[in-house]
């Protein structure tokens, strides 16, 4: 038996984009529920390490928000939307403010000053961090603010499909992990808040079972575009073993420490690629830089390059980069003082995703919105360092707002008994014994893996993007016979197999796109179209049906004259995270 339920707002996801979303929602006196498919305080926001932008001042008081625009406009290689990074740069500080009023411990100077540090391809010190934790701090944060506010929580519903009548949204449809009971949920308005999809490649620094595509899926299958799919950003050193810890982030703090690069040559290959910047240059060169000595045969055993601190004093090493000192031990038995890191690039943050208005962050579809890694608009080609955090409050506190006032002013809403019946006979036809199956979902999500990685990672070209879609036409025909089977574990099999139509449907979304965009332009490299075009300043959207394009906005004259036209930043005396 199905349990039917109803609220103003059902946001998806409980990340800091999701929690942020809630705590808007919930000061407003909107009702609303926050559902996730992993523990709450558990949520991907607490991998991300580094830090927090928002022009302050505290360091370097000729620092504005519009020279913070003007970094990640440059930085994404000019596909950001200007109004969105705008919005975002105006008002990252009042964001920051909201923060540290709900008790979140960020570093101070002595004399209580917010500490901001450097990260890449800043202007100014704008970077506020908790050490190398800042993530979690924030994940905790709101989400002590959102009990406070007596948010209600389901950790446990897995969200298979959004419920859409003529383009408006009406709610979500679901089933417990668990138990596998079915719910269904009603709603004015839907908040996505659920991820992007990294872990579509092999080598990843997101873990097992998360970012997925699922976001992607949800949004497409309710009638939304997708924006920007190919640009996903490769960070430079994950670990390349053990199996079970490949593509685990390894920090630019290492390099940022004076870790050097170096091939199994023993060459510190970076002079060649950036020979005045050499590890400290921008994130797509140095993982184009690492790339390219492993497919040239310069690579190590377990195809990556060296990462070496062993020049470091030790104790240096413990004070500075305790996280990875123990990340190594406890991985692959290994002392970072006294032998090199493994390293080798990992799909690390989807830049594209669901296409949203650049301030309202709302779809295509009415009532529907989106925020965090899931949406798209912000990041352009190449990530900025330390957006991402501040895109999830800034926007999440937006969207919360935008859904309070669509929930206020629905007269009407219909709930559509057929959009009901497929959610629930999708959900009918993917349960059964297994035995009428001859594929499993896992051996599938790592078979879409292999292909992404072989034909679509750090660098494309046509012919091995055509047949990295040819592979994916056979796993979809593969995959539409799937079944699965509960048993004393519960539902997990058929979370997976979901998980599995959000990867396809990723895959071909992230493979169409970069067949489609003939250039070479920040993370997005492509072999046999090596130079960035001028005519190809615009967003590609993905539906089903095919890629079209829209042109890019302008930025505003106050952002465009502080731009640097070089491109180029000095990073003596920088920490890159």
């Amino acid at each position: 038996m199905e349990q039917r339920s109803a609220t103003n707002v059902l946001v998806i996801g409980a990340g800091a984009g999701g929690l942020r979303a809630s705590i808007e929602l919930a000061e407003q006196g909107v009702e609303v529920l926050c559902v996730g498919k992993r523990r709450r305080d558990d949520a991907h926001t607490t991998l991300a390490a580094g830090g927090i932008n928002a022009a302050l001042g505290t360091m370097d008081p000729e620092d504005s928000w519009a020279q913070h625009a003007a970094d990640t406009l440059r930085e994404g290689y000019w596909l950001s939307d200007p109004e969105a990074v705008e919005y975002l740069a105006q008002h990252s500080p009042e964001a920051i403010a909201e923060l540290v009023e709900w008790g979140a411990q960020f570093a101070r100077e002595d004399d209580g000053r917010l500490s901001q540090r450097f990260f890449g391809a800043h202007k100014w010190r704008r970077t506020c961090f908790a050490g190398d934790y800042t993530g979690r701090i924030i994940q905790q944060t709101l989400l002590a603010r959102a009990q406070q506010l007596e948010v209600p929580f389901r950790d446990d519903l897995y969200i298979s499909r959004l419920l859409v009548h003529d383009n408006r949204v009406f709610g979500a449809y679901g089933f417990d992990i668990q138990t596998g009971r079915r719910h269904l949920i009603f709603a004015d308005a839907v908040v996505l808040a659920a991820g992007g999809h990294t872990r579509i490649w092999r080598r990843s620094s997101s873990r097992r079972d998360e970012n997925t595509g699922d976001a992607m899926r949800l949004a497409s299958m309710a009638g939304a575009r997708l924006q920007d799919m190919e640009l996903v950003q490769f960070h430079p050193t994950g670990m390349v073993y053990p199996d079970g810890a490949e593509g685990t982030l390894v920090t630019e703090a290492v390099r940022g420490e004076g870790g050097r690069l170096v091939n199994a040559n023993g060459e510190r290959f970076m002079e060649r690629y950036d020979p005045e910047r050499r590890e400290l240059s921008t994130r797509d060169r140095v993982a184009l830089a690492n790339h390219t000595e492993i497919a040239e045969g310069r690579g190590t055993e377990h195809g990556g390059v060296w990462l070496d601190v062993t020049h470091l004093d030790r104790e240096h090493i413990l004070e500075r980069l305790p996280r990875m000192y123990r990340q190594f031990i406890d991985l692959v038995m290994l002392d970072i003082t006294r032998e090199p890191m493994e390293v080798a690039p990992t799909a690390h943050y989807s830049m594209g995703g669901v296409r949203v208005d650049p301030e309202t962050h709302a779809s295509d579809v009415e009532g529907l919105y989106a925020v965090g890694e899931c949406a798209s608009g912000v990041h352009g080609a190449n990530r900025l360092g330390g957006n991402s955090l501040g895109e999830c409050v800034v926007f999440g506190r937006t969207v919360g707002r935008e859904a309070a006032r669509f929930s206020a002013e629905v007269d009407v809403h219909v709930r559509d008994r057929a959009a009901i019946d497929a959610a629930r006979a999708e959900i009918d036809g993917l349960l059964g014994d297994g035995s009428a199956t001859d594929d499993f979902p896992r051996p599938l999500q790592r078979a879409v893996r292999d292909l992404m990685s072989t034909w679509c990672g750090v660098v494309r070209d046509e012919t091995g993007l055509r047949r990295g879609l040819a592979e994916l036409d056979d796993l979809e025909t593969r995959a539409a016979s799937i079944t699965v089977r509960a048993d004393i574990s519960g539902y997990d099999d058929l979370a997976h197999a979901l998980d599995l139509r959000g990867s396809l449907l990723a895959a071909r979304a992230t493979l169409d796109c970069a067949l489609a965009r003939t250039e070479t332009r920040g993370a997005h490299v492509r072999s046999d179209h090596p130079d960035l075009d001028p005519a190809q300043v615009h967003n590609l959207l993905w539906t089903p049906d095919g890629v079209t394009t829209r042109p890019v906005g302008t930025a505003s004259p106050e952002v465009l004259d502080l731009v640097d036209a070089s491109g180029e930043l000095t990073t003596a005396g920088r920490l890159l995270e």
